[in-house]
């Protein structure tokens, strides 16, 4: 039985949010990405926490991502930045590190916080609600830095007009 094309339409609106969560593998299957590191911070209850990360701001970076990597140093992470807010969801597919995913809005506030993924599973890890951007940091880093849920990630590109 066939979908109508217009719930086809919807379920690949909802599922492909992200250009890494279902595609196939990237065009360096195989090769992990190195990009330059820049500065981040996140306003926690406990105080501002200093990160370095990569930026995945192009189809071709989000669709690698952190992908075959073998290690990741502890306050070093990727932040994966949209051109538009939209509904995400993320995958583990040749993910070698279990990660902590941390879901932003708009307005740079933490909606929601995956925590431990599985490495290599293809299991659909969805935000709570539109997302610019997406952190990823290595599994426990977002409890040991106390990152939680409502906390401001602090970047120039999350603010001001886009």
């Amino acid at each position: 039985m066939r979908l109508p094309l217009a719930g086809l339409y919807v379920f690949l609106l909802l599922s492909g949010g992200v250009a890494s969560a279902f595609s196939s593998d990237p065009p360096d299957a195989g090769v992990a990405q190195s990009l330059p590191l820049a500065p981040l911070t996140v306003e926690t209850r406990g105080g501002r926490v200093s990160l370095q990360l990569q930026v995945a701001d192009t189809d071709a970076r989000r669709q690698t991502g952190l992908m075959y990597r073998a290690s990741l140093p502890e306050k070093e992470g990727m932040l994966f930045l949209f051109e538009e807010v939209r509904p995400v969801a993320f995958w583990m597919k040749n993910t070698v590190l279990s990660l902590d995913i941390i879901f932003i809005d708009d307005a740079g506030r933490v909606i929601n916080i995956a925590r431990g993924t599985t490495p290599h599973s293809l299991q659909r890890i969805p935000a709570d609600g539109p997302t610019r951007a997406v952190l990823e940091l290595n599994a426990g880093a977002s409890a040991r830095l106390g990152i939680d849920v409502g906390d401001r990630v602090l970047y120039d590109a999350l603010e001001g007009p886009r």
